[in-house]
Protein backbone atom coordinates (compact mmCIF):
# COMPACT_ATOMS: atom_id res chain seq x y z
CA UNK A 1 0.00 0.00 0.00
CA UNK A 2 1.08 3.61 -0.99
CA UNK A 3 2.10 6.57 1.31
CA UNK A 4 -0.70 8.11 -0.45
CA UNK A 5 -3.38 5.36 0.11
CA UNK A 6 -2.75 5.10 3.74
CA UNK A 7 -3.07 8.44 4.45
CA UNK A 8 -6.52 8.46 2.88
CA UNK A 9 -7.88 5.31 4.24
CA UNK A 10 -6.12 7.06 7.93
CA UNK A 11 -8.02 10.76 7.00
CA UNK A 12 -11.23 8.16 5.95
CA UNK A 13 -10.81 6.18 9.40
CA UNK A 14 -10.38 9.65 11.39
CA UNK A 15 -13.64 11.32 10.57
CA UNK A 16 -15.65 8.58 10.64
CA UNK A 17 -14.80 8.27 14.43
CA UNK A 18 -14.95 11.94 14.60
CA UNK A 19 -18.93 11.51 14.42
CA UNK A 20 -19.23 10.51 17.73
CA UNK A 21 -15.51 11.65 19.51
CA UNK A 22 -14.12 14.92 19.19
CA UNK A 23 -10.99 15.22 16.47
CA UNK A 24 -9.33 16.36 19.41
CA UNK A 25 -9.60 13.38 21.79
CA UNK A 26 -9.08 10.70 18.76
CA UNK A 27 -5.72 9.03 19.08
CA UNK A 28 -3.92 7.47 16.58
CA UNK A 29 -4.73 4.01 17.81
CA UNK A 30 -8.02 4.19 17.39
CA UNK A 31 -7.73 5.27 13.41
CA UNK A 32 -5.43 2.75 12.90
CA UNK A 33 -8.06 0.14 14.62
CA UNK A 34 -10.58 2.14 12.58
CA UNK A 35 -9.10 1.50 9.50
CA UNK A 36 -8.12 -1.81 10.01
CA UNK A 37 -3.76 -0.88 10.06
CA UNK A 38 -1.81 -1.73 12.51
CA UNK A 39 0.33 0.83 14.14
CA UNK A 40 3.00 -0.36 12.16
CA UNK A 41 1.51 0.72 8.88
CA UNK A 42 1.29 4.19 10.18
CA UNK A 43 4.81 4.39 11.48
CA UNK A 44 7.17 6.48 9.20
CA UNK A 45 4.18 7.45 6.98
CA UNK A 46 2.11 9.55 8.99
CA UNK A 47 0.74 10.21 12.47
CA UNK A 48 -2.64 12.34 13.73
CA UNK A 49 -1.07 15.35 13.07
CA UNK A 50 -0.12 14.32 9.51
CA UNK A 51 -3.45 13.07 8.94
CA UNK A 52 -5.24 16.49 10.12
CA UNK A 53 -2.82 18.39 7.90
CA UNK A 54 -4.08 16.20 4.73
CA UNK A 55 -7.97 16.49 5.27
CA UNK A 56 -8.66 19.99 3.45
CA UNK A 57 -6.52 17.76 0.53
CA UNK A 58 -8.84 14.97 0.76
CA UNK A 59 -11.82 16.95 0.19
CA UNK A 60 -9.90 18.66 -2.48
CA UNK A 61 -9.99 15.92 -4.62
CA UNK A 62 -13.61 15.53 -5.09
CA UNK A 63 -13.56 18.93 -6.87
CA UNK A 64 -10.93 16.76 -9.39
CA UNK A 65 -14.12 15.58 -12.03
CA UNK A 66 -13.97 19.09 -13.14
CA UNK A 67 -15.50 21.47 -14.93
CA UNK A 68 -14.74 22.67 -18.48
CA UNK A 69 -17.78 22.39 -20.56
CA UNK A 70 -16.88 25.25 -23.52
CA UNK A 71 -20.72 26.41 -22.70
CA UNK A 72 -20.69 27.64 -18.99
CA UNK A 73 -19.11 30.72 -17.56
CA UNK A 74 -16.49 30.71 -15.69
CA UNK A 75 -18.60 31.56 -12.67
CA UNK A 76 -20.79 28.38 -13.50
CA UNK A 77 -17.72 26.16 -13.93
CA UNK A 78 -16.34 27.15 -10.17
CA UNK A 79 -20.01 27.13 -8.92
CA UNK A 80 -19.86 23.16 -9.92
CA UNK A 81 -16.48 22.23 -8.76
CA UNK A 82 -16.63 23.47 -5.49
CA UNK A 83 -19.66 22.57 -4.75
CA UNK A 84 -18.42 18.70 -5.70
CA UNK A 85 -15.72 19.55 -2.38
CA UNK A 86 -18.89 20.53 -0.18
CA UNK A 87 -21.17 17.46 -1.25
CA UNK A 88 -17.97 15.40 -0.09
CA UNK A 89 -17.84 17.12 3.27
CA UNK A 90 -21.77 16.61 3.69
CA UNK A 91 -21.15 12.92 3.33
CA UNK A 92 -19.25 12.85 6.34
CA UNK A 93 -21.26 15.97 7.75
CA UNK A 94 -20.24 14.91 11.64
CA UNK A 95 -17.43 14.51 11.27
CA UNK A 96 -16.35 16.95 9.12
CA UNK A 97 -18.13 19.74 11.16
CA UNK A 98 -15.69 17.84 14.08
CA UNK A 99 -12.50 18.17 12.86
CA UNK A 100 -14.08 21.93 11.39
CA UNK A 101 -14.22 22.81 15.54
CA UNK A 102 -10.70 21.50 16.06
CA UNK A 103 -9.41 23.38 13.01
CA UNK A 104 -10.86 26.85 14.17
CA UNK A 105 -10.06 26.66 17.87
CA UNK A 106 -6.20 25.04 17.88
CA UNK A 107 -3.16 26.65 16.73
CA UNK A 108 -1.60 23.86 14.57
CA UNK A 109 -5.73 24.13 13.26
CA UNK A 110 -5.96 27.07 12.18
CA UNK A 111 -2.36 26.81 9.84
CA UNK A 112 -3.73 23.99 7.91
CA UNK A 113 -7.08 26.42 7.71
CA UNK A 114 -4.39 29.35 6.29
CA UNK A 115 -2.24 26.98 3.88
CA UNK A 116 -5.84 24.60 3.10
CA UNK A 117 -7.81 27.74 1.53
CA UNK A 118 -5.08 28.64 -0.48
CA UNK A 119 -4.82 25.04 -2.13
CA UNK A 120 -8.27 24.79 -2.35
CA UNK A 121 -8.76 27.90 -4.20
CA UNK A 122 -5.97 27.38 -6.36
CA UNK A 123 -7.34 23.45 -7.27
CA UNK A 124 -10.73 24.72 -7.89
CA UNK A 125 -8.98 27.15 -10.43
CA UNK A 126 -7.42 24.45 -12.01
CA UNK A 127 -10.49 22.28 -11.91
CA UNK A 128 -12.35 25.02 -13.98
CA UNK A 129 -10.12 25.37 -16.46
CA UNK A 130 -9.19 29.17 -15.00
CA UNK A 131 -5.69 28.92 -13.47
CA UNK A 132 -4.44 30.73 -16.84
CA UNK A 133 -4.64 34.06 -15.42
CA UNK A 134 -7.59 35.51 -17.22
CA UNK A 135 -5.94 38.89 -16.91
CA UNK A 136 -5.67 38.95 -13.26
CA UNK A 137 -2.70 37.90 -11.39
CA UNK A 138 -3.11 34.39 -9.89
CA UNK A 139 -2.52 35.42 -6.38
CA UNK A 140 -4.94 37.97 -6.61
CA UNK A 141 -7.78 35.21 -8.21
CA UNK A 142 -6.91 32.68 -5.30
CA UNK A 143 -7.27 35.00 -2.11
CA UNK A 144 -10.53 36.27 -3.80
CA UNK A 145 -11.92 32.64 -4.33
CA UNK A 146 -10.66 31.79 -0.95
CA UNK A 147 -12.53 34.27 0.87
CA UNK A 148 -15.90 32.91 -1.21
CA UNK A 149 -14.95 29.22 -0.42
CA UNK A 150 -14.45 30.62 3.74
CA UNK A 151 -18.19 32.40 3.37
CA UNK A 152 -19.87 29.64 2.29
CA UNK A 153 -17.91 27.03 4.45
CA UNK A 154 -19.50 29.32 7.03
CA UNK A 155 -23.06 28.65 5.30
CA UNK A 156 -22.27 24.92 4.72
CA UNK A 157 -22.22 24.59 9.23
CA UNK A 158 -25.43 25.87 9.77
CA UNK A 159 -26.84 23.93 6.58
CA UNK A 160 -30.58 22.50 7.38
CA UNK A 161 -31.62 21.59 3.84
CA UNK A 162 -30.63 17.99 2.51
CA UNK A 163 -29.89 19.68 -1.04
CA UNK A 164 -27.48 22.60 0.93
CA UNK A 165 -29.72 25.47 -0.54
CA UNK A 166 -27.60 27.53 1.99
CA UNK A 167 -24.57 26.85 1.27
CA UNK A 168 -25.51 27.18 -2.60
CA UNK A 169 -27.03 30.81 -2.14
CA UNK A 170 -24.07 31.78 -0.11
CA UNK A 171 -21.67 30.42 -2.65
CA UNK A 172 -23.50 31.93 -5.70
CA UNK A 173 -23.40 35.42 -3.78
CA UNK A 174 -19.96 35.64 -3.13
CA UNK A 175 -18.85 34.25 -6.52
CA UNK A 176 -20.96 36.81 -8.34
CA UNK A 177 -19.66 39.23 -5.82
CA UNK A 178 -16.12 37.90 -6.98
CA UNK A 179 -17.11 38.10 -10.86
CA UNK A 180 -18.07 42.06 -10.41
CA UNK A 181 -14.98 43.00 -8.49
CA UNK A 182 -12.51 41.04 -11.02
CA UNK A 183 -14.27 43.20 -13.90
CA UNK A 184 -13.65 46.50 -12.02
CA UNK A 185 -10.37 45.54 -11.51
CA UNK A 186 -9.50 44.70 -15.29
CA UNK A 187 -10.90 48.06 -15.63
CA UNK A 188 -8.83 49.64 -13.29
CA UNK A 189 -5.97 47.93 -15.21
CA UNK A 190 -6.17 48.69 -18.88
CA UNK A 191 -3.33 50.48 -20.07
CA UNK A 192 -3.87 55.20 -20.24
CA UNK A 193 -3.21 55.86 -24.18
CA UNK A 194 -0.20 57.59 -24.24
CA UNK A 195 0.21 61.61 -24.83
CA UNK A 196 1.54 61.07 -28.40
CA UNK A 197 -1.42 58.79 -29.24
CA UNK A 198 -4.46 60.24 -31.13
CA UNK A 199 -7.90 59.96 -29.85
CA UNK A 200 -9.82 56.78 -32.03
CA UNK A 201 -12.33 59.70 -33.12
CA UNK A 202 -8.82 61.88 -34.21
CA UNK A 203 -7.30 59.25 -36.38
CA UNK A 204 -10.28 58.28 -38.38
CA UNK A 205 -10.86 61.51 -39.36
Amino acid sequence: MTREEIIHKGITAALSLAANTPWAHLTLKQIADEAGFSMAEFHGVADKADLAAGVEAHFDKAMSEGSFESDETPRTRLFDVIMMRFEAMEDVRDGTRSYLKWRDRSLSGLSNRVKGRAATARWALSCSGLDGGDGLPLPLQITGLAWAIAQAEQAWKQETSPDLTRTMATLDTELIALEERAQWLKGRRKPKPSATESPPDEAAQ
